[in-house]
């Protein structure tokens, strides 16, 4: 569990909760396991306003602050929810107001988070935050200055698309199709006149910007065409095809998102926990789309929402069997134990973030390929 280094918290005190009884304020420090050990600070105080505030340290996992959705202290009962990590913490302080029980929850498993007051004496030390990290200027062209390409181990089962820190580029386990759907923000069925090898021969990818720092995700994938064009000799021309696609709107009672506060962080982060387990940090809802459509469905997923902002979300629903088989080489991972409980994706989007997904017929932008040859190894 990646937990952050700084976290401000607004706490609003119920009416005629009594919550304010308790004086809850001051420091608290206490450990999560969570692989290894990680020591959690939490500095609590009252804001002019008489509202409480709150910051969290981790002080073990040094990283930029990530500020917290929702918060309420209801009782003695503190409960708050994090979407930038897709956490949430439930915790009740005890009778002499000097223990908060509770736990951190970041996907199925709880883990207990118990904080205890602490001197002056016991306090541990809070280490500076780390710098934000240089991010290549939004006006540049950057390109691969220095590129590696070869063949993936025929045994190797991994498949990943990373940009590290620092700004290398790495792939592991991809195949010219995946490469395709990264780089231009599509899915395999609008690849047309695709090699025989194109879905089979796997590559691995280093690769170093000519420009310094962490390039923007419209930069990435500028790169990675320009390496398609240099390596692979790829040359592609653009049409319009009806295919049948999934839709996401706005659902009736508008959505229910939350806009990133990432502060300076320029490429998003999505991923999957474990199946039907999604998060996604610093997204647009067209990187969402493009995750759903590359990992889920068999099918594109067009974005009509109209949404332009960056949000942090969390998605759980319980898989059905046709998701998860996009990676024909790969047989799809079985359902999470905790699947039944979890309504379906369609529902599990209109609940979870206020958006609707629809099958439909759609024209869409499809790549043509004139020209594409398998890369010389080096």
């Amino acid at each position: 569990m990646k937990m952050p280094t700084l976290l401000m918290i607004a706490v609003a005190a119920l009416p005629g909760s009594g919550a304010l009884a308790q004086d809850i304020t001051g420091t608290w420090q206490g450990t999560v396991v969570a692989g290894r050990e990680l020591r959690t600070v939490v500095k609590i105080a009252k804001t002019p306003g008489g509202l409480l505030s709150a910051t969290l340290y981790s002080i073990d996992q040094p990283a930029p602050p990530i500020p917290v959705t929702s918060v309420t202290f209801q009782g003695s009962v503190l409960r708050f929810t994090v979407a930038a990590i897709g956490g949430t913490y439930e915790g009740k302080l005890s009778g002499d107001g000097n223990t908060i029980t509770g736990t951190m929850s970041q996907g199925p498993t709880p883990l207990p988070l118990n904080l205890t007051r602490a001197t002056a004496q016991t306090a541990w030390a809070i280490p500076e935050p780390p710098p934000p990290p240089k991010l290549v200027p939004a006006d540049a062209n950057p390109v691969f200055e220095v590129a590696t390409v070869k063949p993936s181990n025929p045994d190797e089962r991994r498949f990943g698309i990373n940009v590290r820190p620092g700004g290398a580029f790495a792939t592991v386990g991809t195949t010219l199709r995946d490469l395709m759907t990264f780089a231009f923000g599509i899915h395999a069925r609008q690849i047309i006149s695709e090699p025989g090898w194109g879905a089979t021969d796997k590559f691995d990818i280093t690769a170093k910007p000519d420009i310094e720092g962490i390039p923007n995700d419209r930069q990435i994938r500028a790169m990675m065409q320009k390496l398609l064009a240099d390596r692979f000799k790829l040359t592609i021309h653009h049409d319009q095809k009806e295919l049948t696609v999934y839709t996401i709107t706005v659902a009736q009672n508008g959505p229910k998102l939350t806009k990133s506060q990432s502060n300076g962080v320029a490429l998003p982060g999505l991923g999957f926990r474990g199946p039907g387990n999604m998060m996604a940090r610093n997204a647009t809802i067209g990187d969402v789309a493009n995750l759903l459509q590359t990992m889920v469905f068999d099918r594109p997923v067009v974005d009509q929402t109209g949404l332009k902002d960056r949000f942090d979300l969390t998605l759980n629903w319980a898989p059905d069997e046709t998701q998860f088989r996009v990676r024909g080489d790969q047989p799809p991972p079985p359902p999470p134990a905790e699947a039944d409980t979890r309504p379906d994706l369609f529902k599990a989007i209109q609940e979870q973030l206020g958006l609707k997904l629809e099958s439909t017929k759609a024209p869409v932008d499809v790549l043509v390929i004139d020209h594409v040859e398998k890369p010389e190894s080096n």
